[in-house]
């Protein structure tokens, strides 16, 4: 990949907080374990601080080429924070935003149950298992919200293609037992991405209990997470993906959240290692500085 004035203005923006497609995304504030309310991760942000989204307009955001596009996991982060603010204040405006969200997802999803999110930088695999998992999020609050049955099959929809094979079109990697849930069906699996996906499945668990083959399929992907966590772990900071890529500091503590609800949500104590371990390399200064120098090579290099 050639390095651009777009990627290193990207990157800069993100590393002061800049960018709106960067925000803090903490542990969710409302978020409760065994229920569909609020979402896992903090998303207001995407809301509080997008100063150039009008009223009645959905956000936009700029592609490679710096045109401001739609992009679906933008629309759907959105969506569940706009959500969270009307669960938070009761105020219309954050409900008619996270509604605006909602008729966007309905209308977009496509004949195979999918988002096309990276149509515009890579046509050929336009699909993501992190847009299909938040699609679901975002779909299950609405029908928690209205108990209109028609989101219940497009939530069907969305979770078949979420567990499609990668080789017959779709999102996820099966290795035996294993299932590895990717952000780019071309690029290794990225950690955040992952979970995001698992997010997605687990309000469909809420939804549909007895749903045995998607409950096996989620025990079987939270198990190879678990299994290749350690991949993730550069003893002095996180990895970004399964490839060499690490963290940057705004991933780094999405990590952390993201491990923190993991913990919440499945008892698992791996996730608790992993997030305190995180959180000391965040402490130290030492590790930190190295962690920027060596993701700013890798920018510079790619």
């Amino acid at each position: 990949m050639a390095i651009t004035r777009y990627k290193i203005n990207k990157w800069f923006k993100m590393i002061k907080g800049d960018s709106i497609l960067h925000v803090n995304q903490g542990v969710g504030k409302l978020y409760k374990k065994g229920k569909i309310e609020g979402y896992y991760n903090d998303m207001t942000e995407k809301i509080l601080k997008d100063k150039s989204t009008m009223d009645g307009e959905l956000p936009k955001y700029p592609g490679e080429d710096g045109i401001k596009k739609i992009f679906p996991i933008g629309i759907f982060q959105y969506g569940l924070g706009a959500y969270d603010l009307y669960l938070e204040t009761g105020k219309k405006e954050y409900l008619d935003k996270f509604k605006l969200c909602v008729d966007w997802t309905i209308n977009n999803q496509d004949e195979n149950g999918g988002w096309k999110t990276f149509e515009y930088e890579t046509p050929n695999t336009p699909y993501s298992a992190m847009a299909q998992g938040e699609a679901i999020s975002l779909l299950a609050r609405a029908y928690i919200l209205d108990n209109n049955n028609k989101y219940l099959e497009l939530i069907k929809n969305g979770m078949n293609f979420l567990t499609k094979s990668i080789k017959d079109g779709g999102v996820a990697e099966y290795y035996n037992k294993y299932i590895y849930l990717k952000e780019f069906v071309d690029r290794p699996v990225v950690l955040n991405g992952w979970i995001f996906a698992i997010f997605g499945i687990y309000d469909y668990l809420l939804l549909f209990p007895n749903d045995k083959n998607i409950e096996e399929f989620y025990k079987n992907t939270i198990t190879t997470l678990i299994n290749e966590l350690p991949r993730y772990d550069l003893e002095y900071w996180s990895k970004y993906d399964l490839n060499k890529r690490i963290a940057s500091p705004f991933y780094h503590n999405l990590h952390i959240a993201q491990l923190n609800v993991l913990y919440a949500l499945t008892d698992n104590k791996t996730f608790n290692i992993y997030e305190n371990k995180f959180k000391k390399y965040s402490n130290n200064n030492y590790y930190k500085i190295k962690a920027f120098l060596t993701k700013a090579i890798q920018k510079i290099m790619e």
